[in-house]
């Protein structure tokens, strides 16, 4: 089974917008090498999810990882994007469509947003968040 990346965004006017996900799927790649890696927009910028998704089971993907590079579930990821996935399934039925949960909502993510709110205030806390009441 070939497994692909879609990090999926919103999007936006401005194309520099998309710089940080950009190195987001540049760090992926140089993590990952071998593993399609690609990125997708719900509007304003292309591919959109479609699109991309095409183009991955054209080159070879049986199996499609849909990663939201959103900071929660809202309504896109709750209404829009399962509507989306189940054309998706149901124009490939072949391939594995899967959606993550919204990036922002991992852990990992919460930590790292919280350590560079710090960091931008000019307080850095170096002991463990469960010891900071």
């Amino acid at each position: 089974m070939t497994t692909a990346l879609i990090l999926f965004a919103h999007g936006a006017r401005d194309p520099e917008w998309a710089n940080p996900l950009r190195r987001v799927q540049a760090a992926i790649r140089q993590r990952a090498a071998g593993m399609a890696v690609e990125l997708a927009f719900l509007e304003f910028m292309a591919p959109n999810l479609h699109d991309c998704a095409a183009a991955l089971v054209a080159g070879g993907a049986t199996k499609i990882v849909v990663m939201p590079m959103f900071i929660a579930q809202g309504g896109h990821l709750k209404r829009e994007v399962p509507e989306i996935l189940e054309r998706l399934r149901s124009t490939w039925p072949a391939v594995q469509f899967s959606l993550a949960g919204a990036i922002g909502e991992n852990e990992i993510v919460v930590q790292a947003m919280a350590a560079a709110a710090l960091a931008a205030a000019g307080e850095i806390l170096t002991k463990p968040a469960a010891d900071c009441d």
